[in-house]
């Protein structure tokens, strides 16, 4: 099994670099992972929420999702695997960005994407295709860039959507909905 992974890994990162990387591709997508480093593009949108009446609570669920997530991967799941990144593996890989000193599997940007893009398309559904675009192109980004394999983007993806479910129920919760509104003095309905 761990055979067929690393086969698997190794093809689909191999037909990225031989088939995908131009000089405009290589541009826009160090622009694309850069709005994931430290969950830029995430916390400018919470403050974002946080600041405009009436979404204040959904801002700070953005960045609960966004600690939450970056604890469970890049804290906890990384050293527990401990995945050395394709970067370091592969001698002829011309990096585009600054090595990433972490472990590789699960894509910390790829979690925290779409455990974040899971949340905001709960409370605003008719962005949902936007969120999830958003957090697809910044995984796709990772693996573009070789600072990932493909499990490492699928298995962050589907953390990032188990951890806004997880998010979701949190904040509806009756102990959340009693004590933080009260705190808060705003509504809101994470479905």
């Amino acid at each position: 099994m761990v055979l067929l992974i690393k086969k698997f890994d190794d093809f689909i990162l191999e037909f990225v670099q031989d088939n995908m990387r131009r000089p405009i591709m290589d541009k826009i997508m160090t622009f694309i992972t850069a709005l994931g480093n430290g969950g830029t593009l995430w916390i400018a949108i919470a403050l974002y929420l946080i600041f405009y009446r009436g979404y204040k609570l959904t801002g700070i669920a953005v960045l609960m999702t966004l600690i939450v997530s970056t604890i469970f991967g890049e804290g906890i799941v990384k050293h527990v695997v401990r995945r050395v990144r394709p970067c370091n593996c592969k001698n002829n890989v011309q990096l585009l960005i600054s090595k990433p000193i972490s472990y590789s599997f699960p894509s910390g940007h790829t979690f925290s994407s779409f455990a974040v893009a899971g949340v905001l398309s709960a409370q605003f559904s008719e962005y949902k295709m936007i969120f999830l675009l958003i957090a697809s192109l910044i995984a796709f980004s990772r693996l573009y860039l070789c600072v990932h394999y493909p499990t490492d983007i699928i298995s962050g993806a589907v953390f990032g959507l188990l951890c806004a479910k997880l998010m979701i129920l949190f904040f509806n919760c009756d102990y959340f909905q009693t004590n933080m509104l009260n705190i808060f003095n705003t509504n809101i309905n994470l479905h």
